[in-house]
């Protein structure tokens, strides 16, 4: 089945100011469940001067303890969530001359049981060129738990998406301390 999400925001700050603030983003106290993103490669293409991140973000694991704590035969399958924390990596490509930044991510943990996908962009708005337009879309699909495939979905719906919302507010209030007030039009 799969659980999908799909977002598209618009900040009324500049391109440069919001990917800079979406690669400050984390950790923040706004949210702990990101315990720590550390960039594990870098480098800069001379030729197009695209600019190539990957880096490993080490999250809580948020799966409600009650589902983390049955190890009886019938709960074998879960044993797997019992993990302190999950590892997700991050690809981006950054186009400073397009005024664009590509995103990839997807879960290091629990592959053989879930799959987490999100692909984003950044980009010059096409409505104001001094606003910056966010659009993501992403995926999650349980496969190895059994009869919780189902309850493990509608738990990472509705985490999604108090995620994304999180995800929003934290960029809106580092963009508003950074930059201040959001352009107009």
């Amino acid at each position: 089945m799969g659980v999908t999400v799909d977002v598209h925001e618009v900040f009324k700050y500049p391109f440069e100011q919001v990917v800079a603030s979406f690669l400050r983003k984390y950790p923040n106290p706004m949210d702990k469940n990101v315990i720590s993103v550390k960039i594990v490669e870098e480098r800069k293409d001379v030729s197009t001067g695209i600019i190539y991140r990957k880096r490993i973000a080490v999250c809580q694991n948020v799966v409600p303890e009650i589902l983390r704590k049955h190890s009886d035969d019938c709960w074998k399958e879960v044993n797997i969530l019992k993990v302190p924390n999950i590892q997700l990596e991050e690809e981006s490509w950054f186009n400073p001359q397009e005024r664009n930044m590509a995103i990839r991510s997807h879960c290091l943990t629990w592959t053989q049981y879930a799959s987490m996908k999100e692909e984003s962009v950044f980009r010059e708005s096409t409505e104001n060129p001094n606003w910056t337009e966010f659009i993501q879309k992403g995926r999650i699909s349980i496969t190895g738990a059994g009869f919780l495939n189902c309850v493990l979905e509608s738990f990472a719906r509705s985490f999604l998406r108090q995620g994304v919302q999180k995800g929003i507010r934290i960029m809106e209030m580092l963009l508003k301390e950074q930059c201040g007030a959001p352009l107009a039009e």
